[in-house]
This record gives C-alpha cells, structure tokens and sequence, in this order.
C-alpha cells in the first residue's frame, strides 16, 4: 500500500550518494539567491515551501484550507486493507482511514467536521487525552491496539489540509515539484505517488531537450494539464467528506456507493454493480479478477511472484 517516510528518504538519499550528490542535512533554504551560480533548482520542500512562499506573486501562488480538522496518527493495530470507519458521537460523526504502511504498524488518520471536533473537546485536550479519547471512540476497530502519535520527537497536531495552486511552477532557473507545486486531498493517497511523477517527467524533460528552458516550458504546461483532473477530483473528494452529515441518513450498501463514486458522476449500471457486489460469491469472483490483474501486470514489470 505504501512505504513509510523514513525509509523512503533513506533510499533516496542513498541513490544521490551513489550518484556524488552533496547532500546537506538541516540547512535551511529560503532565498534563490544562495544558489545564484546554479543552471538549475529544483523546489521540493513540501505544502508550505518557504521559498514558494518567498516568490508567491512570480508563481502566482493560491492557497486556501479545508474546513474539517485531521490528524495523521499511526497505530500498532495491522489492518490487512484499506479500512475506512465511521463512528456517531453525540457531538456528530468522526471517521478514520487506515492502511498498513510498515512493519508492524498502519497509519491511521482521523477526520471530523469543525463543530464535532469542538464539541468533544479537541480544541481544549492536550495530546494525551486526545489519544484517550479516540481510542475510546474507536475501541472496536483498534481492537485494544493503540493510536500512536509522536513522530520525529513530536507528537502529531490536528491540521486544515492546505490546498496549493500555482500558475506557473518556474520562474527563473526554479521550478516547483511534488507539494510545494500542488496538493491533493489526502483521501486520493497520491501526494507521494504525483511528486514521484513530477521528478521523472521533470528529469526526461530535461534529457530530450537541449535548452533548459524549453524542458522547463514543456513541464510545466503539460504537468499543469496533466493536474487538472487530479486536483478536481481531489477538491471534489475532499468537500464530500466536509458534507458528510448529507450521507449519514442513508443504510450501509448506499452510504458506502456515496463514498466510492464522490469523485466524478457515475455512469447508471455502476449502482447495479455495486448493488452485485454485495453478495458473496460475486464480491470473491471481483477479487479474485482484480488480483490475477495485478499478477500479471507484476509479471509484465518483471517482478518476481510474491503474496
């Protein structure tokens, strides 16, 4: 499903070493004038990019905020799949999403719209109550596991997912990639895979074209083209789960169709499909369609055969 930060880094940075890249550990970056003698620079640090911030009026940058508060937790509870929960408080819904994500432990975020987050006390409770009480809250799902909040010596805090546009991604010899170009709701889980994206568009731009600039021209417009439908379907799943209380009326089979087609109008069988699904024997044929389709399209790659 997916591979932990750190580890990840890791690799990374061990393939810039094997390539004689001077990496540099906590140093700072936030004036393009420090590498003035540069042909290049690549802008990678993150949503909330100081130097994008710095040059905000040349990249014409947009920023704005979800409405529901979240917390990216983990937990030392494995679940075997991609798991969403819903639980009713009498200050109003709170959900969570879950997937295994390394050895021994899932991550687990936790949504809620503004006024159930205020009415069960978030914005009051230091981190410790906080943790008391989701668990509390999802007892059943945890199955006496617990949430795990410290990350790099710091324990987690609730956040508004912030949404990042940019006009342009370059200016000058920078150019933006990965969050500090564009976000996408974290309920896609494609911030990773779409910043991945852009480093190798980016760097085969860069080894078709002779000029630098025409490499940074064509990357930027067909990066912007290619974004377009992943930050509408992001923005749209995002506002679905800000109205989630218009769904929470409906029995289980429906709420759960809601959930699964609120990124872009679903064609009229899809409903009847959904509706097959549900039984058994259909389900287990659907699963068993969909892993022989990932076998072979990891034979094609050449991956060797593993569970």
């Amino acid at each position: 499903y997916s591979v932990n930060r750190a580890p990840l880094l890791e690799i990374l940075a061990q393939r810039a070493t094997d390539l004689n890249v001077d990496v540099r550990y906590e140093h700072a970056a936030e004036d393009l004038s420090e590498f003035a003698d540069a042909d290049l620079i690549v802008v990678a640090d993150g949503a909330n990019s100081r130097i994008r911030q710095r040059y905000a009026e040349e990249f014409g940058t947009q920023v704005g905020h979800g409405r529901n508060p979240y917390i990216w937790l983990g937990t030392d509870r494995v679940f075997d799949m991609f798991t969403f929960d819903f639980e009713e408080t009498p200050e109003g819904w709170i959900w969570f999403h879950a997937y295994p994500s390394s050895a021994g432990i899932s991550t687990f975020i936790v949504e809620c719209q503004d006024t159930t987050w205020r009415g069960l006390g978030f914005d009051r409770l230091g981190d410790d109550e906080s943790m008391r009480l989701l668990e509390d809250i999802f007892d059943q799902p945890l199955a006496g596991h617990s949430l795990i909040s410290a990350s790099r010596g710091r324990p987690a805090s609730w956040q508004h997912f912030t949404q990042v546009y940019n006009q342009t991604w370059r200016y000058e010899n920078a150019v933006l990639i990965g969050d500090a170009a564009h976000t996408t709701h974290f309920t896609l889980g494609s911030g990773t895979r779409l910043a991945m994206t852009d480093a190798v568009m980016l760097a085969q731009k860069l080894l078709d074209r002779e000029q630098t600039a025409m490499a940074l021209k064509e990357f930027d417009e067909e990066g912007h083209e290619l974004m377009r439908t992943a930050q509408a379907s992001a923005r749209t799943s995002m506002a679905w789960f800000e109205n989630t209380d218009r769904y929470t009326d409906r029995n289980a089979v429906d709420f759960c169709y809601a959930m699964c087609g609120r990124n872009s109008l679903q064609p009229p069988w899809r409903y009847q499909q959904h509706l097959m699904t549900q039984h058994l024997v259909a389900r287990k044929t659907r699963r068993l369609f969909g892993n022989g389709m990932r076998w072979a399209r990891a034979r094609k790659r050449g991956e060797s055969l593993r569970r």
